[in-house]
């Protein structure tokens, strides 16, 4: 059973990735350590008492749809309603409509433990997080009174309505459309795929954030608009309306995360009778520029995902940790008990074992800093603010891609390691690795966030920005090689270097991409994508180690440094040298 690792999360947020030194200059207001330490404990609690033991019922009994009705696991409703009542969804919400304004940090924390509690549970809630702080930043004061309250308690639900059959990742393809119908308000029709939460039980109203073009509209990206498209009208006193024509036609059959109820939503269909044709929205934002505010949302979105990747990895290990001190095979000569040994003393057990733990530990702590940075962006003024966005923008794609390849990786090798067992769901081993592999593909496939880091991110500050990163991780370097402590062995050479074949990388790609040779920067951008995470990962596990200097920060830091940073080399070589050859044999792959 999944029990949140409180201690650890504490650690990384406050030594790690900054939360110490922010509450200590006072970037995050009247926040308290002793308050955050009261906050990721009730969250533990409830991730590890509340939600953790439904995640079998929901993979097991799934999501159901009858009658255009989606009625989740039973004790879903249940759990979303003491999950609301315990404030969770008001965690990070604007004080004004009764949030606790919170740090991005707290709430990716909070997140973390409930994605492992069960991602098919916490992936709903996510969502209604990211429409309000969509709603927050770009919606009218009308919209703004009239939503953002019960969508922040979470009495009311989010959701964002992107995909279509023709358009996945690529937006210019989107065939819903918008009408104006003349009184501020618009008739959308048309179809959306893989909504996940379109319909549910959880709360009476469901506000959709849609997506959809105009007649007029511009072609491809530049002529998308974004619309608020609810469940039921709302009323002027705020209580609910008549039925909007907007409803769940089918639901998805997925590898995992069966509780999630991934729909397929139909707008101004007819489905409910006497109505005006046409589901009814309204604009949010300008109109023509609504993929601006659905990047609000989709940028939340990616480093919730980030963290879902994260979560499953910390379960898994966990699981995979507690069946290799029970399960006994063979013998092992460090085992001094009798009969068979437990399978923990095998060296390659052990081996699999610390690189799910230092896989995960890197993943957090790439992802915390992330959100360390949208915090200090928000905190900060001027050349400040500038400087932490374009942080927080340099890792939203790693933390993202790196950490829900992480989850998958994870999840594998604990599977590996129960063995027959894993293969069986019985033990819950086979449910992680399903649920997990999911993650790299919605919210912009890794493959995308590669590009995006290559192409939008690397030229940040004129291109200096990577740099002065790569410089903060170096210091670590130093602060180790004169720290004088033992038991580091090669760590300090293995992330210098690398820390110089991210740096050597780097140039590279941002050289392509000067001399207008994409195509040979794209070739090289997923291997640069997890070469930037393991050197930054390197570095972090340094910084923790440095932070509290006992044996087994310090020997698992020494282990990620000599057995599984050499990959880095590699990566370099693939990054710099590897276009060429992907490009000739890739012509035996085009078929017209």
């Amino acid at each position: 059973m999944y029990r949140a690792p409180v201690e650890e999360i504490s650690f990384t947020l406050k030594h790690v990735a900054g939360l110490k030194a922010g509450l200590e200059e006072g970037a995050f207001g009247e926040l308290s350590e002793d308050l955050v330490d009261a906050i990721l404990e009730e969250a533990g609690r409830f991730a590890t008492d509340e939600v953790a033991p439904l995640r079998k019922i929901g993979d097991e009994k799934g999501a159901v749809l009858k009658d255009a009705a989606v009625t989740t696991p039973p004790g879903w409703k249940e759990l979303y309603r003491r999950w609301i009542d315990g404030g969770w969804n008001a965690l990070q919400g604007p004080e004004e409509y009764g949030g606790q304004a919170l740090p991005a940090m707290l709430g990716v924390a909070a997140l973390e433990m409930w994605n492992s509690g069960s991602m098919a549970f916490a992936i709903g809630p996510t969502l209604t997080m990211g429409a309000v702080e969509a709603l927050e930043k770009h919606a009218t004061e009308e919209l703004k009174k009239k939503y953002l309250e019960k969508l922040v308690s979470g009495e009311w639900m989010g959701t964002m309505n992107l995909t279509e059959p023709q358009a996945g990742s690529d937006l210019a393809a989107l065939r819903a459309r918008a009408e104006r119908a003349g009184d501020g308000t618009y008739r959308i029709f048309g179809q959306k795929i893989f909504i996940t939460y379109g319909e549910h039980d959880f709360t009476d109203n469901i506000v959709h954030m849609v997506l959809a073009r105009l007649p007029d509209a511009p072609a491809g990206t530049r002529g998308i608009s974004l619309f608020l498209v609810p469940k039921f009208f709302v009323n002027e006193d705020g209580s609910l309306g008549e039925r909007n024509d907007v409803f769940c036609s089918g639901l998805e059959e997925k590898l995992g995360i069966h509780g999630s109820p991934t729909c397929t939503m139909i707008y101004g269909d007819g489905f409910v009778k006497g109505s005006e044709a046409g589901a009814v929205g309204w604009l949010i934002g300008e109109e023509n520029k609504g993929l601006a505010c659905m990047f609000t949302m989709m940028n939340n979105a990616r480093l919730a995902v980030g963290m879902q990747g994260v979560a499953v990895a910390e379960a898994a290990f966990q699981k995979a940790l507690a069946y290799a001190n029970e399960r006994r095979q063979g013998k092992a000569s460090t085992y001094q008990g009798e009969g068979m040994a437990p399978i923990v003393h095998h060296p390659d057990v052990q081996r699999n074992l610390l690189t799910m733990k230092a896989l995960t530990q890197i993943a957090r702590a790439i992802s915390y800093s992330c959100a360390y940075a949208t915090d200090k962006a928000r905190a900060s003024d001027g050349d400040g603010r500038q400087h932490w966005q374009d942080r927080a923008n340099l890792l939203t794609p790693i933390a993202k891609a790196f950490s829900t390849d992480v989850g998958v990786d994870v999840a594998s090798l604990g599977l590996q390691i129960h063995g027959g067992m894993g293969f069986i769901e019985e033990t819950g081993a086979a449910a992680l690795y399903r649920d997990a592999r999911i993650a790299p593909i919605y919210e912009g496939t890794n493959g995308i966030q590669a590009i995006d880091l290559v192409m939008r991110k690397l030229p940040q500050g004129g291109g200096e920005h990577v740099f002065g990163y790569i410089a903060e991780l170096a210091e670590i370097v130093t602060a180790l090689r004169t720290s004088n402590l033992h038991g580091f062995g090669q760590t300090a050479n293995a992330i210098d270097n690398a820390l110089d074949d991210l740096s050597n990388a780097t140039r590279h790609l941002q050289k392509l991409a000067a001399d207008g040779r994409v195509d040979e920067a794209l070739a090289g951008a997923t291997p640069y994508l997890r070469l930037f995470a393991l050197a930054s990962g390197g570095a972090y596990l340094a910084r923790g180690a440095l932070a509290e200097q006992n044996e087994a920060r310090q020997s698992l830091c020494r282990f990620f440094a000599e057995n599984l940073l050499g990959e880095t080399r590699a990566l370099k070589e693939r990054v710099v040298g590897g276009a060429a050859s992907l490009s000739a044999a890739a012509q035996s792959l085009i078929l017209a």
